[in-house]
């Protein structure tokens, strides 16, 4: 439970340090710059939020086995809605990483494994964050 807490704590503090990067971002390029940040910092944090439940749903795989597939079928929206709104191409290498991470946890889970090592996929979202704030 506590590991939770620090977990949403995280994505939280991400969450705003983003917000803040976007908007400092407004003041010097044009709206349309200020827009396509704006998305993918939305869009990251709710692929953080996405990660968050992934974990939470590895955790407790063996009461509900549907949630990872349902929260991974969540980041890969999420992802689709970042590439399909950049062209910048740091944003669209960590999308693309973490799309082959979340392959992988899928294809893990398929495969038999309730357990599987997400930390693949936290790194790559976290990747993406930084991508998208600077």
């Amino acid at each position: 439970m506590a590991a939770s807490r620090r977990r949403r704590r995280g994505v939280t503090t991400i969450a705003a340090a983003m917000a803040a990067a976007a908007l400092s971002v407004g003041l010097t390029t044009g709206c349309d710059a200020v827009n396509k940040a704006l998305d993918c910092v939305q869009t990251a944090d709710t692929i953080a939020d996405g990660v968050t439940d992934l974990q939470q749903a590895v955790e407790s795989a063996a009461n509900d086995p549907t949630r990872a597939d349902a929260s991974l079928d969540s980041i890969e929206k999420n992802l689709a809605k970042i590439g399909d709104k950049t062209d910048d191409t740091d944003v669209n290498k960590a999308v693309d990483n973490l799309r082959t991470a979340v392959g992988n946890v899928r294809t893990a889970i398929k495969d038999g494994d309730s357990t599987p090592d997400v930390s693949p996929v936290t790194d790559a979202a976290g990747e993406l964050t930084k991508v998208c704030t600077s």
